[in-house]
């Protein structure tokens, strides 16, 4: 059986935001109303932990609302013809229910909570019981928060991430303004010589970067384009 070529995708808050998932600093540092860095840092995790777990409470009531883009599913075809890893950004799980098989979140799983003191015990909440507290306990009787890579906390997954990239026959971004660290520096980790596609409807500046083909549009037209690119259809 012949190898398939392995497709890395890097992806940020672009490809959900096509579903209707609220975008963090969208609007002056707030995010649905609340500054950043009160609901998604350790400092206000530590002041405020009731308040960070209703946050996230409401945030995965919004992400039930919600389903994969044509954006999300895209990649999934990819599949047919590439081995794909989706490096995301992302918190929410509509790069699972849209079906890739491969996903590595980098700033933590909204759907997930994890014990305060071992931080390596992870529990998937069921739908029926979205909602915790600063009293809330895992099944092994351990404090619980959201599993969410906060500010000011550092990215457990960067390193698998780097590896990936670094095995990638073809590297995609999507979505992302590439300044937002370490997840912006992965294109950097790309082996000399790999074609690296770019989609966002405002592409941030890739002076300095080679081999790089820039798709200015949203993800679920970019996408469209890049099977296209990738089918040898341009």
């Amino acid at each position: 059986m012949t190898k398939k070529p392995i497709l890395v995708v890097s992806t940020g808050a672009g490809i959900s935001a096509e579903s209707g998932v609220s975008t963090f600093r969208d609007a002056g540092g707030l995010w649905e109303n609340y500054p950043v860095m009160q609901v998604a840092s350790a400092t206000g995790f530590r002041n405020d932990p009731e308040l960070v777990h209703h946050f996230y409470n409401e945030r995965r009531k919004q992400l039930l609302t919600v389903e994969p883009n044509a954006a999300h599913k895209a990649l999934v075809e990819l599949e047919k013809d590439y081995d794909v890893y989706v490096i995301t950004q992302n918190v929410d799980d509509l790069h699972e229910r849209a079906g890739s098989s491969n996903v590595l979140h980098l700033h933590g799983e909204l759907m997930k909570i994890r014990s305060i003191e071992h931080p390596d015990y992870v529990e998937t909440l069921d739908i029926g019981h979205l909602e915790t507290t600063p009293a809330t306990r895992g099944r092994n009787g351990d404090l619980m928060r959201p599993h969410i890579v906060f500010f000011e906390e550092p990215v457990p997954n960067i390193e698998k991430a780097v590896e990936l990239v670094h095995k990638a026959d073809v590297f995609v971004v999507i979505g992302t303004s590439l300044v937002v660290y370490p997840a912006a520096g992965l294109i950097q980790c790309v082996r000399h010589g790999v074609p690296i596609y770019y989609i966002d409807p405002n592409p941030a500046s890739t002076a300095g970067i080679s081999d790089v083909t820039v798709i200015k549009a949203t993800a679920t037209e970019g996408m469209r384009i890049l099977a296209d690119a990738l089918h040898g259809k341009n």
